[in-house]
């Protein structure tokens, strides 16, 4: 049997308890454009995005991330995921073409940890309209319509109070992670870790604290900017629109330069991205943190990247 490979994350499905509050945010001030709306969803993405959606909005109860869609290599990587997780006790559930907008034949299942995946191959690649359409061939919309205006999805974070190498172990094991960056305690547990399918430092991020709430939580997702003047042009949108933000500063895990917002409908943290380095060496060597260098690893320099956001946001997934 063939065995199957994830390509790139695809989505995150947020529901907010503040529709109106979320929809301003990340349409009007982080400057996503809207695919369609169907069944109460808003559908969304960046300019430089070419599937349907990398993020959805929904009205909920409460503030969580439904969850996390990652593209599948090939069609048949779908059902051969499917049977590779139910060989080893984890139970899949199929979700039927168009349930999702856009989408087709997806399964969801989850980590040890309880957050939600959902793995799919076939998304529309919906042309943008002619008042927003780019006039290069290669792009979606025109860049810079309106707000921060970020490129393209990133990557994801989630936070768990469980031990997070066995999701490391699952996400390496089951889906074909590759650990690029990690953190050791001196008790030899994981604070983090960075991995990827792609040849990004990290697709997604898995933070331990043993204080979090839930076991699967949502620490922030990420959309890419081009460079570092984006960014500060980011931090002059934010200040004119009265939010507040952690940064601009500098990872050390990574190299990338970030500034940290809150949605204040949901209250989903958002990482604005930009820099850092690629890989592309077959035979990586995962690069070992400990906690007494996360000085630099963390921030090099900036502002600590949860200082202004108030009492360290996370939702739950």
């Amino acid at each position: 049997m063939n065995i199957p490979e994830i390509a790139k994350l695809g989505h995150v499905a947020l529901e907010t308890t503040d529709m109106e509050k979320s929809l301003w945010f990340f349409k009007e001030v982080i400057g996503l454009e809207e695919t369609e709306t169907k069944d109460g969803v808003v559908y969304l993405r960046a300019w430089g995005d070419f599937e349907h959606h990398t993020l959805s909005l929904k009205k909920g109860n409460e503030p969580r991330v439904d969850h996390i869609g990652w593209k599948a290599k090939r069609p048949e990587d779908v059902a051969l995921f499917a049977e590779l997780l139910g060989e080893t006790g984890t139970a899949v559930e199929w979700v039927e073409p168009g349930e999702e907008a856009g989408q087709g034949m997806a399964i969801r299942f989850q980590l040890p940890s309880e957050h939600t995946f959902e793995i799919y191959f076939e998304m529309e690649k919906t042309p943008a309209d002619e008042p927003r359409k780019s006039i290069l061939k290669n792009q979606t919309y025109q860049s810079w319509r309106k707000g921060v205006s970020p490129r393209r999805i990133d990557h994801v974070n989630i936070l768990t109070s469980a031990d997070a190498r066995v999701i490391t172990d699952f996400l390496a094991n089951k889906l074909g992670f590759k650990m690029r960056e990690y953190v050791k305690a001196p008790d030899e547990s994981l604070v983090g870790a960075w991995m990827s399918v792609t040849n990004l430092v990290h697709d997604i991020a898995v933070s331990h604290d043993p204080q979090s709430p839930t076991p699967n939580q949502i620490h922030h997702m990420s959309y890419w900017l081009d460079d570092s003047r984006d960014l500060l042009r980011a931090a002059d949108i934010l200040s004119e629109n009265g939010i507040k933000f952690a940064g601009p500063g500098k990872h050390g895990i990574s190299q990338a330069m970030y500034i940290y917002v809150m949605d204040p409908g949901s209250g989903l943290r958002v990482e604005l991205f930009t820099g850092g380095y690629l890989i592309f060496e077959p035979d990586w060597e995962p690069i070992e943190w400990t906690i007494d260098e996360m000085d630099v690893g963390f921030t090099v320099w900036g502002v600590q990247m949860d200082n202004k956001l108030e009492n360290n946001p996370t939702i739950k997934a």
